[in-house]
Parts: structure tokens; C-alpha cells; sequence
């Protein structure tokens, strides 16, 4: 059995990778921020089917805590599975500010930045050794990196340089066979920064060649894909999962 960790699995996109991980026949550890209960029932709609799962808190935003975080990670795959490696490493975990440049304050900057760029870097460094020979590492963007869209310069900025760091990890890492790749959603039916209204779901839904706003669903099973086998020899790619977005 392959055992993966989603950072950010308690809903939305997170959530449906770590669903259809476990569809899979993968050992799934999800982390939450403030939402236990939110991950507790994933875990139970994991274990429901039949997978195996569990949930662990993380904030993203405190590399200070990702050290015991990783010890916490490997007593749990040990008691839960018998393991003591990961295939699979999944830094999803976000949320959006929508502000024009000129009114964006520096705290909101500098928590952009921790959890979509610095987070990503020093957990990924905290839990190379738990990594096996031949694991896969993605990476969650956003198609605002090609796009332009007015009020989300940090956010997106961030994840163009959560792109380049993937190609990066994917060159360094590959001594160890790691692969890394990068997936960048477009408009998908979330809770991230308040969700989409009727009027903004038709605007971006005219804009995508495929005429609707995706699904956590339509990223999700594109993620556990990446973890599987069958993708081995996709390494340092962004792949846009987006319908069709202003193409």
C-alpha cells in the first residue's frame, strides 16, 4: 500500500484528492488548520468505503512547527500502517485574498506567502527523509499564474513561484527518482476566498471553453493520478486543469 500526505484535505480540492487517493487502495493522512471536524468526516467517508485515513493538525503558516510535525507524521504512519515511508506528498493546503494591489496590507502579504510559498518549501524539506525512492510530490497552483486577474497579485505571484520551485525540487530530487509536478486549477467550485456567486460562476463559466467552472472532483482525480503509477515519467510539468480558461 502507497501512504500519501494532502496538506489542506478537510474540503474542497484537498478533500477530493485525499477521496480519490484512498479509491485508489492508498493510505491517506489529511491535515486541517481549524476545521477537525470538517477532516474527521472525510476520514469517515474514507473509512465508509472501505480506505484507511487519518487526520492530523497542521498550520501551514508555523514552519516552527513542521520539525515535531514530521515526527508526529512518521509515529502515525507506523502505528496506522506498519510504515515508515511516504509515496506521496501533496502541498494543497491555501486560501485567497481578493484585493487590489493598493489596498493589500502586509500582514495579508506576508500570511500569503507563508502558506503558499515558504510553507510549501520548508515542509517539503522537513519530510524529505520520510519520502521513499520513487515518490511523487505535487504541487497545487492556480491558472491565475498565466491568467491576469485583478485582485489576486499575491496569492498568484506566490504560486508562479510554487511553479518555479517545482521545477527546481523535480531537479534536485531526482537522484532519489522524486517526482514533481505541478497542478494549476482554474475556477473551481470551492470555499476559497468566500466561494463563487451566481453572477461570477456565469462570467467564468462564458470565459472556459468547456462552458462550466470545475469541480474539486475534476482537479482531485487529475492529483491522484499523479501519485499513481501511470504518470512516472511526467516530472517537473505544470498541468492546468481548467476546462479550457481563456484560451
Amino acid at each position: 500500500m502507497k501512504h500519501v500526505l494532502i496538506t489542506g484535505g478537510s474540503r474542497g480540492i484537498g478533500a477530493s484528492v485525499a477521496l480519490n487517493c484512498a479509491q485508489q487502495g492508498m493510505g491517506v493522512v489529511l491535515t486541517y488548520n481549524a476545521q477537525p471536524d470538517a477532516a474527521q468526516q472525510v476520514v469517515a467517508r474514507i473509512q465508509e468505503k472501505g480506505g484507511s485515513a487519518v487526520a492530523l493538525q497542521l498550520d501551514l503558516g508555523r514552519t516552527d512547527s513542521f520539525a515535531s510535525f514530521a515526527t508526529q507524521l512518521a509515529q502515525t504512519l507506523q502505528d496506522t500502517w506498519g510504515a515508515n515511508t511516504l509515496a506521496g506528498l501533496v502541498n494543497n493546503a491555501g486560501f485567497g485574498v481578493f484585493n487590489p494591489i493598493e489596498t493589500v496590507s502586509e500582514d495579508q502579504f506576508d500570511s500569503l506567502y507563508n502558506v503558499h510559498l515558504k510553507g510549501p518549501f520548508f515542509l517539503t524539506q522537513a519530510l524529505l527523509p520520510l519520502l521513499a525512492m520513487g515518490a511523487s510530490i505535487v504541487n497545487i497552483t492556480s491558472a491565475t499564474t498565466r491568467v491576469a486577474t485583478a485582485g489576486v497579485a499575491p496569492y498568484a505571484a506566490f504560486k508562479g513561484g510554487l511553479e518555479v520551485l517545482t521545477r527546481y525540487m523535480a531537479k534536485e530530487f531526482g537522484e532519489r527518482r522524486i517526482r514533481v509536478n505541478a497542478v494549476a486549477p482554474g475556477a473551481i467550485r470551492t470555499e476559497l476566498g468566500g466561494g463563487l456567486n451566481d453572477e461570477f460562476e456565469a462570467l467564468l463559466a462564458s470565459q472556459t471553453a468547456l462552458g462550466r467552472v470545475g469541480e474539486p472532483d475534476d482537479v482531485g482525480r487529475v492529483v491522484a493520478g499523479l501519485l499513481g503509477d501511470g504518470y512516472g515519467w511526467v516530472n517537473a510539468q505544470t498541468l492546468e486543469v481548467a476546462g479550457g480558461y481563456i484560451i
